[in-house]
């Protein structure tokens, strides 16, 4: 028997080896989509290196309730990188993943023997299972795409309290108060480091009382109220969190294209579609961008809607009925849907990710490893091993495809785009990917031909910022986009395009006579008309201050600067206020950001007096401010005198 587990870490060495193979092309990508903003403050301590800088990294994180303060932690030691290679970030995103899958393997040894399988049958079936999950492709997107380490993280510490919870748990007989002290440390620390890492790790307990719900044997089963303290409580905690988000009314979440039962429905269809890729891998799909996803609009639009609710239906139904007779089979099918309840229930997140299966996958195959132990055993041994290693190596060689697709991220976001003509996203992609080649035109017949399948104000700012640059007069483009900006719900990428746009009008003097006032008008004019937009976070005073820039740009200083005062006051944040006074001492005007400064003090006083670093900002910044001030009336007296 030592031998056979000798055998088996030298055959788990080997397909680590193997992953490592698939994956090496695909290193050498760059960032992509979401990469850019969620780590784009790590440029400041990649060229510091000061710890204030690192920490304020750390706790600048956005992605979800958390901040995922522990998984932009992790990112600070390849920060002198940023944003200029990517191979180190992807390099570490790969260990993670061959970590994940050395744990997965003990954790499923310990299952299976918790669950009755003998250790010979016990080790084998973990094997195939594990190797399957290391080598899928479609986990390709979540190990390459660097941002998806918030992911990967969650399962890694995830593993870790199942496998000191399932080894402990071994002890109860014996060493009752050890095991149930290492099992609530592993289950407590573990949900913690995983929650902080990306908000689903706060399942793990749930998931650990999936592995217990399907255990055919009662074995070193934990008492009865440790289980309803540690498990039951913890899982019932987060079914109260979701069921709190339950808003069944028209119109829940104003900054997305579905209401709460048309994502309810659509998710039907989407986890079918994870279970079809997950049976039946390709090589790429439609890859992040999955914003043309077709939302389902009702149980028969499209009628794959009610197809898919019936047949995940019976899937669950027969988990719960067969789960004494076939326990892995009902381990694969609750966990997978326990693992899916944060991300594709409830919460108005995006429709489809790749990446939600990571953690929702790991006992998925274990019924398909199961099945080639019984074939082996009901004929030669040698056609499980062949039908196993044929089904692995077309895994691998689909994941290596896949790796050498993303090994040039401009041609993946090319083929994404050629691949999705629905997504607004992969196409205004492919646009901008056109424009930096110098095809400019080629990038505006992309957009136009975009824009007449899916009206969207984010796709004609582009399409007008790419005018601007060929110096074409398109101010009927603005009257345009001003009509669906009005109509249309809030949208992040529309809201990053006006920023872009006023930022391309105000530094050139001919674009600011054609279109400055106009688009200060649109922007007044979409924030009194349009709610949606209106009570967009922070873009009511965003727009004030878009307002304020247009109008210093044509020289309307004093409209311009109580467009900023509005603005600073609006933000009810000191520090936002401050970098208004920042950006007016930028644009050469230090007289009017010193008297907005004034303002600030007056508005803000308590929490400037609560901030000592605000303090020292504010400080140096007005010292800054008035040395620019007095060299700017000594100039003008200068010029004065020559006069």
């Amino acid at each position: 028997m030592p031998n056979l587990k000798v055998l088996s870490i030298g055959g788990l060495f080997g397909i680590c080896l193997l992953t490592v193979l698939a994956y090496w092309s695909g290193l050498a990508g760059g960032f992509l989509f979401d990469d850019k903003p969620n780590l784009g403050g790590l440029v400041h301590y990649g060229q510091s290196g000061k710890w204030e800088d690192a920490k304020q990294f750390i706790e600048s994180g956005f992605a979800g309730p958390t901040g995922r303060p522990i998984s932009l932690a992790t990112f600070i030691f390849q920060a002198e990188s940023w944003p200029h290679d990517a191979y180190p970030f992807k390099l570490v995103n790969l260990f993670i993943h061959l970590t994940c899958g050395v744990l997965l393997f003990f954790v499923m040894r310990l299952v299976l023997s918790s669950y009755g399988y003998v250790e010979k049958k016990a080790i084998w079936i973990a094997f195939f299972s594990t190797s399957i999950w290391l080598l899928h492709p479609l986990f390709v997107s979540t190990t390459l795409y660097v941002i998806q380490r918030m992911a990967q993280l969650p399962l890694l510490f995830s593993l870790l309290g199942m496998l000191g919870y399932l080894k402990a748990r071994e002890h109860i007989s014996n060493r009752p108060l050890f095991a149930y002290l290492v099992m609530t440390l592993s289950i407590g620390i573990s949900t913690i480091l995983a929650t902080y890492s990306k908000e689903n790790g706060a399942l793990l307990p749930l998931l650990i009382l999936v592995i217990e719900f399907c255990n055919p044997t009662r074995v070193n089963r934990p008492i009865w109220y440790w289980r309803a303290v540690c498990l039951w409580l913890p899982s019932l905690a987060i079914a109260v969190l979701l069921f709190k988000e339950i808003n069944f009314s028209e119109n829940p979440w104003p900054f997305r294209n579905f209401n709460q039962i048309e994502r309810l429905w659509s998710e039907g269809r989407i986890l079918c579609d994870y279970l079809y890729r997950l049976f039946i891998p390709q090589v790429e799909g439609y890859g992040l961008f999955q914003d043309g996803y077709i939302v389902s609009r009702g149980w028969l639009e499209p009628v794959t809607t009610l197809t898919s609710a019936i047949f995940l239906s019976l899937l669950f139904l027969s988990a719960f009925l067969l789960r004494r007779k076939y326990p892995l089979f009902a381990l694969a099918i609750l966990f997978f849907f326990a693992a899916h309840l944060i991300e594709s229930t409830f919460i108005g997140l995006e429709l489809y990710f790749e990446h939600r299966n990571y953690i929702a996958a790991i006992f998925l195959f274990l019924p398909l490893a199961s099945g080639l132990w019984i074939l082996s055993e009901k004929t030669q041994p040698k056609v499980a091993i062949v039908a196993g290693s044929l089904i692995l190596t077309i895994f691998g060689w689909m994941t290596w495809q896949r790796a050498m697709l993303w090994s040039d991220a401009t041609k993946l976001q090319v083929y994404w785009a050629q691949n999705n003509p629905q997504s607004v996203r992969a196409q205004s992609r492919f646009a901008e990917i056109l424009a930096l080649h110098g095809r400019s035109t080629e990038a505006n017949v992309v957009l136009e031909r975009a824009i007449q399948n899916h009206p969207d104000a984010g796709l004609m700012i582009q399409l007008l910022k790419q005018k601007i640059d060929l110096g074409v007069d398109a101010r009927n483009d603005l009257l345009k986009i001003k009509d669906q900006l009005l109509i249309q719900k809030a949208d992040g990428a529309a809201i990053w395009g006006l920023r872009g746009l006023v930022d391309k009008i105000v530094t050139n003097q001919k674009s600011t006579n054609l279109y400055a006032l106009d688009l200060a008008n649109l922007l007044k004019e979409l924030v009194e008309k349009n709610q949606n937009y209106r009570n967009y976070p922070d873009f009511y005073p965003l727009s004030i201050y878009l307002r304020g820039q247009l109008l210093i740009a044509l020289d309307q200083l004093n409209a311009g600067y109580e467009e900023y005062r509005l603005a600073a006051e609006k933000y009810q944040n000191a520090s936002s206020a401050l970098a208004l006074v920042a950006d007016l001492g930028n644009k050469g005007y230090p007289q009017l950001a010193l008297q907005l400064m004034v303002e600030i003090e007056n508005t803000y006083k308590k929490q400037l007096e609560n901030d000592t670093s605000l303090i020292k900002i504010k400080d140096k910044m007005k010292k800054d401010l008035l040395a620019n001030h007095q060299l700017t009336t000594i100039g003008e007296s200068e010029q004065h005198g020559e006069k």
